[in-house]
């Protein structure tokens, strides 16, 4: 098979329009992968937020609970200490008296809850204002992610249809050219493929030397055909 040199190349994009037709296109972008990407990132740190938010309120109930035992213990103590100022039966001022060390002993071990609270909570609103830092940083990377995205579909949507391209291509073609390449694209799914150093651009087999040798040495207008699936072979 013979075509003009300078038509070889026209062969080959027509090849190959053909053939990214016939392969399932992944209808999602990349940008559209970083998108979704960028989003369950975005929902990682939202929920972690939200836990460390909920344990900084559990710790701030705790804090409240601890502050009001202690309000009402040392009422106790001194609702007991007044007591004891009146109180004369022995009896009686040594309950008070256990009663109030047991308050006071009490009110040493809150005093003593209530510094770690803090302490903890401290650590733990720290720790909410980094989940905050890091959100706002996943919102700014999301929002350009999806300006990304859409510039891409724009772009996508901008391209001119393939089968327009084919169509010109092949009124470039001689007919009987035309004719074997539709012949071979029916038995091997590709018709005409490159010919890169020793193997076929169609079924990537790496040629054996006596092949290479006679596909190289063709004559400049001749279309050499791979001897393992037939494809045109455009050097």
């Amino acid at each position: 098979m013979k075509l003009r040199v300078e038509l070889h190349e026209v062969l080959l994009e027509l090849a190959n329009l053909q053939r990214s037709q016939g392969v399932a296109v992944d209808e999602q972008l990349p940008e559209e992968k970083e998108v979704a990407k960028q989003e369950q990132k975005l929902a990682r740190l939202r929920n972690a937020a939200g836990s460390a938010q909920m344990a900084v309120d559990d710790m701030e109930a705790e804090i409240l609970r601890i502050q009001s035992d202690e309000r009402k213990l040392r009422r106790r103590e001194r609702d007991d200490k007044a007591q004891l100022t009146a109180e004369l039966d022995p009896e009686k001022r040594r309950d008070l008296e256990h009663d109030r060390y047991t308050a006071k002993s009490r009110i040493a071990d809150l005093m003593s809850e209530l510094q770690e609270a803090h302490n903890e909570i401290h650590a733990l609103r720290n720790n909410v204002d980094v989940h905050g830092a890091q959100i706002s940083e996943a919102e700014r990377q999301l929002e350009a992610a999806r300006r990304e995205a859409q510039a891409a579909r724009d772009a996508r949507e901008a391209q001119p249809d393939p089968t327009v391209r084919i169509s010109e291509l092949r009124d470039l073609l001689p007919t009987d050219v035309l004719e074997e390449y539709d012949r071979l694209r029916v038995e091997n799914g590709v018709g005409a493929a490159k010919f890169k150093n020793r193997a076929c651009g169609s079924c990537y087999i790496e040629l054996p030397p006596a092949a290479v040798g006679s596909i190289r040495g063709a004559a400049p207008e001749e279309l050499p055909e791979c001897p393992d699936c037939g494809a045109l072979l455009i050097r």
